[in-house]
C-alpha cells in the first residue's frame, strides 16, 4: 500500500475515516513488506476498528458518570477476607446478568466498598459496549424534583433513566423517600422491569427496605419489582476506605 496523497487524506477525514487514515499512516513498511494488498488492507482495517471500539468504550465510560472511573472488578482487594465469592464476581464480569435482566444488590456496612463495586460493574458493562449509568439516590431525588418543574420533564426523566441497560443506584434508601419519590421509583422500576438491570448499593438489609419505603402499597409494589430476580451480595463490614488509606 503506497503512500496516499493529500487529497485522498482530505477525503478520508471528510468521510469521518480518521481512524482508518491514522492506521494507514502508522503502518510499518518493514513489517508488511511482501504482503498482498488484501493482507495489508486487512491489517489497516483491524487496527482502525480496534481504535474505533476503544473510543466507543471510553465514551460510554465517560458518559456513565462513575464515582470511581478507575474501578475494576479484576483488581478487588481482600476478596476472601470480605466474604466475597470470586466465582460470583467472575460471573458478574461476563455481564450475562444484564442479558437476563437480573438486578444486583451490594449490601454492607458504610465503607465496605459497595460504591466501588457498583462502579466497577458499570464500567465492565461499558467495556462490553453496554450503556450504563451511575447515580446516587440523593442526586436521583434532586433530578426528579427539578424535572417536575419543567414541561414534559417527568416524562423525559423517566425515559432517560428507564433506557439504560444497566442503572446503578448508589446510597439506595439512605433517606426515607416521600410519597412523590416512591411513586416515581415504582414507575421507573416498572419501566425497567424485564428490559434492563438495576444495581442497588445500600447499607440496609432486605428486611429494612419495606419500612424505609413507607410500608404501604407503594413499598409492596417496589419490592415486588426488585426482589424476585436479584443477585444479593453481602460486602461485609470491613472498612475499605481505611484499608486504602493504609496501603497508600
Amino acid at each position: 500500500m503506497t503512500a496516499i496523497d493529500i487529497e485522498t487524506k482530505r477525503k478520508l477525514r471528510e468521510m469521518g475515516a480518521t481512524a482508518l487514515l491514522d492506521a494507514i499512516d502508522a503502518q510499518d513498511e518493514t513489517h508488511v513488506l511482501g504482503m498482498s494488498f488484501e493482507g495489508r488492507l486487512q491489517l489497516v482495517v483491524d487496527e482502525a476498528h480496534s481504535t474505533f471500539n476503544q473510543g466507543k468504550v471510553e465514551g460510554l465510560i465517560r458518559r456513565a458518570g462513575l464515582r470511581y472511573p478507575g474501578a475494576d472488578l479484576r483488581r478487588l482487594d481482600l476478596v476472601e477476607e470480605r466474604g466475597l465469592d470470586r466465582n460470583v464476581i467472575a460471573q458478574l464480569a461476563t455481564c450475562s446478568f444484564i442479558q437476563r435482566q437480573q438486578n444486583v444488590v451490594f449490601q454492607g456496612f458504610t465503607g465496605s466498598g459497595k460504591s466501588y463495586l457498583g462502579c466497577a460493574l458499570a464500567k465492565q458493562a461499558c467495556q462490553h459496549r453496554i450503556r450504563a449509568h451511575y447515580i446516587r439516590m440523593p442526586d436521583l431525588e434532586e433530578a426528579w424534583a427539578l424535572a417536575k418543574d419543567k414541561s414534559q420533564g417527568q416524562t423525559k426523566f423517566l425515559r432517560k433513566y428507564s433506557t439504560f441497560s444497566l442503572l446503578v443506584i448508589d446510597e439506595w434508601l439512605l433517606d426515607h423517600p416521600d410519597e412523590g419519590m416512591r411513586s416515581m421509583l415504582l414507575e421507573l422500576l416498572e419501566l425497567r422491569y424485564d428490559t434492563g438491570s438495576t444495581v442497588f448499593c445500600t447499607q440496609y438489609a432486605k428486611k429494612d427496605w419495606h419500612p424505609r419505603l413507607g410500608g404501604g402499597v407503594h413499598a409492596d409494589a417496589i419490592m415486588d419489582r426488585i426482589v424476585h430476580n436479584t443477585i444479593w451480595i453481602d460486602t461485609g463490614n470491613r472498612n475499605m476506605r481505611e484499608h486504602a488509606a493504609k496501603t497508600q
